[in-house]
């Protein structure tokens, strides 16, 4: 690995400070370490910034109000979310407390919904690299990439494929947008110091056509590489990875149905690793639905799930269901047999010859099915999927906007009291229902949460507060307790603590009409006890050496970053 520029130091008194090589234009283009115009008066003279800087020392929250008003005078999304990342190239500490200071605005802006515009338009909004991009001619030289990327030790990789960005499919190399989104997303989240996580992007090519036809594009120009190849790159990824850093923790994003589910099962037990669409966002719609579940004094057995787009996400989701359903009381079997999952082909049968495997184990028995009605396609609709299931729960991974029709709802509100409702695709353009839509429809019984932020709306002169069932809500607590515990491994009951911490941090638990999820100011502290509960899980299987509850919470407050300036001097 590179030789680190800069180390971290505490004087006689234990006030940190940094020691850097770096001097003059270097230190102001090395967005760690750079404070623009807060460098101190002596900073300047010692570290060659006199006459790079105007003579104003200013402090950190002047730079920040004067970038908020700057923000503000951008028009749209995408211009905002330019503007935001050349902060992050120029400035992180300035960066970070900005996000912070504004999370509810500004997290949209650098996460999902804008990101996925933002990836769409990689090639054109170029401005900088940022992060690790190993394209498949490379394949042979990923060792050597790895070790020589420089900096400080890492304790989280996330690394894409790209193949399944959001809900927009694949990006190529565009895809490195998510990498660097998420991670953002772990340090606002949960204080996971951001020199210490490595985004990656696997360039093995991509079948998006205009991306191919683009003459601004900036990935390996080729189709996408599939099979034993594919294999072999992700082996020598994952080999090099963690030769270098042995203790890392993976982070899997975005990766196609053929493939995520594979990867996270070979490597799951090799290596300490996790697939957040997978289990993630199976983990957030779990939380949403005991909380909900609790608010109307319904069992989880109890319920009936249709979910609508069984992919990577959906499976994930029936996923945690099921595993919530027998710890409930059902078998495995009576517990799936509550999921009816449906995708392209309609209602998915167990004599489709095109499913994959998470999905053959959720197909319905087509003798079930027999007098059910039929489109012209000759596929089991929603509709009709709805009309004689008569679901308590319907969740939403399509992709497909509009989906939940004004009849769907109205039908599943006939049967159910208290509807549980999540159209979760994103971005927000891909919502299967509009929020607002739902509460009319259901007369403000529905119990929703949404994949994407949505405004508050308004039912009966009643303002409602939409929440938003957002993976940062949980994926940063369990990186930040298993990096603190240093887990050998991620568990499915480490990902069950999780789920119940953040479950009891859902307004709706105790009330069901408060809002499903809570307010984003809340994400470090509901992350805090998520990291906790996690750390003590690991120990408890064994994944991690032993250590106090006390310990363990201060470790964790110890680990979680601030964006804040730390003095800096040249190296001796």
């Amino acid at each position: 690995m590179g030789k680190a520029i800069f180390t971290i130091k505490q004087d006689s008194l234990g006030k940190t400070f940094y020691e850097t090589s770096l001097k003059g234009h270097e230190l102001l283009c090395f967005p760690t370490l750079n404070k623009g115009t807060a460098f101190t008066r002596e900073e300047r003279e010692q570290l060659e910034l006199e006459g790079l800087l105007p003579y104003a020392v200013e402090s950190l929250q002047l730079q920040v109000d004067r970038a908020y008003q700057q923000f503000g005078k951008f028009q749209t999304a995408l211009q905002k979310n330019v503007f935001i990342n050349a902060l992050h190239d120029s400035n992180e500490v300035r960066f970070y407390k900005l996000l912070l200071d504004h999370i509810t605005e500004m997290l949209p802006i650098v996460y999902t919904p804008t990101e996925g515009l933002a990836i769409e338009e990689y090639s054109h909004e170029y401005r900088r690299p940022r992060g690790l991009y190993i394209s498949y001619p490379d394949r042979d030289c990923i060792n050597e990439l790895i070790e020589e990327r420089g900096g400080q030790d890492v304790d989280i990789v996330l690394v894409t494929d790209s193949e399944a960005i959001l809900g927009i499919g694949d990006q190529g190399v565009g895809g490195i947008g998510i990498s660097v989104a998420k991670l953002v997303v772990y340090t606002l989240a949960a204080g996971i110091n951001p020199s210490r996580v490595l985004p990656v992007v696997l360039d093995v090519g991509t079948n998006n056509e205009t991306l191919l036809n683009d003459p601004f594009y900036m990935g390996w120009r080729n189709p996408r590489v599939i099979g034993p190849d594919y294999d072999d790159m992700i082996d020598k990824f994952v080999r090099a990875i963690n030769k270098t850093f042995p203790s890392i923790l993976v982070h899997w994003e975005d990766f196609g149905r053929s493939n995520a589910r594979r990867i996270l099962g070979k490597y799951r037990n090799k290596i300490c690793t996790f697939n957040d669409d997978i289990q993630g966002t199976g983990a957030i719609a779990a939380a949403g639905l005991i909380a909900a579940s609790n608010s109307i004094e319904t069992r989880l057995r109890d319920h009936k799930i249709v979910i609508f787009g069984s992919g990577t996400a959906g499976c994930g989701i029936g996923d945690q269901f099921v595993h919530w359903m027998i710890k409930d009381g059902l078998t495995e079997k009576e517990a799936r047999q509550k999921i009816w999952p449906i995708d392209k082909q309609g209602l998915l049968l167990s004599d489709m010859d095109d499913l994959t495997d998470a999905q053959k184990v959720y197909a319905r028995d087509p003798e079930e099915v027999a007098s059910w009605s039929r489109d012209n396609k000759n596929i089991i609709t929603l509709e009709e999927v709805v009309k004689q299931v008569q679901p308590t729960v319907l969740v939403g991974t399509s992709t497909k906007p509009g989906a939940f029709t004004e009849g769907i709802i109205r039908d599943m509100a006939k049967h159910v009291d208290r509807p549980i409702i999540f159209p979760l695709s994103n971005p927000t353009k891909l919502c299967e229902a509009r929020p607002s839509d739902i509460v009319k429809w259901t007369d403000n019984k529905a119990l929703i949460a949404t994949g994407s932020p949505f405004p508050t709306c308004t039912y009966e002169d009643k303002m409602i507060r939409i929440g938003e069932c957002n993976n940062a809500y949980i994926f940063p607590g369990i990186g930040l307790g298993t990096v603190v515990a240093k887990a050998k491994h991620i568990s499915d009951d480490m990902f069950a603590v999780a789920v119940e911490a953040m479950a009891k941090h859902c307004p709706v638990y105790n009330d069901s009409y408060a809002p499903l999820m809570p307010v984003l100011e809340e994400v470090r502290k509901i992350s805090r006890t998520i990291a906790l509960a996690v750390a003590k899980q690991a120990q408890k299987e064994g994944m991690a050496e032993p250590m106090s509850e006390e310990d363990l919470e201060k470790a964790i407050s110890e680990a979680m970053w601030e964006p804040k300036y730390i003095p800096i001097k040249p190296f001796p």
